[in-house]
């Protein structure tokens, strides 16, 4: 009966995570900076990986993973053509100073607002940072909480693997 069962409950474990690993970022519509609807089916980036963090103004942890990312963002945007986007879930109450501190900070990657928390709720986001890794598809092949110094290298390694750089 062992022989039998594990090898089932093997696939249906592996069928899990597959499934899971794979899924597609869910569409709803947060906003850009400048207050613009912006649906997240256009986090897009013409078949190479893409990085969703989510962050907010309070979370000191988020602000120094989004500070590492920008540190070396232009490196590897040449390495392998990833794209970061930002998404801050500060209320509506808050997003007026979420543009002065990414203009203070100058991050190069595109920060997107979600005050109602329409994505963050989609995603199942319970906390931050939270940071999702896509693949060239737009599926989810990766995702990590919280941050620690050096874990932006670790974040790396897997888009150079999905990027087919070495």
């Amino acid at each position: 009966m062992k022989a039998v069962l594990f090898p089932l409950f093997s696939m249906l474990l592996f069928l899990n995570i597959g499934l899971f690993a794979q899924s597609d970022i869910p569409q709803v519509t947060i906003k850009t900076l400048d207050g613009k609807n912006f649906n997240t089916a256009e986090i897009t980036n013409s078949g190479k990986p893409v990085i969703l963090s989510f962050w907010a103004l309070w979370c000191k942890p988020c602000q120094k993973e989004l500070d590492a990312f920008n540190e070396n963002y232009a490196d590897w945007q040449e390495e392998t053509g990833v794209k970061i986007y930002a998404v801050s879930i500060d209320d509506s109450r808050s997003t007026a100073r979420v543009m002065p501190m990414v203009n203070g900070k100058s991050w190069e990657f595109e920060v997107l607002l979600d005050p109602n928390s329409d994505l963050k709720r989609a995603m199942n986001v319970n906390m931050i940072p939270h940071t999702f890794l896509l693949d060239g598809e737009g599926k989810i092949v990766s995702q990590h909480t919280s941050y620690f110094e050096g874990a932006e290298y670790e974040l790396y390694e897997k888009v150079k693997e999905i990027a087919g750089v070495k």
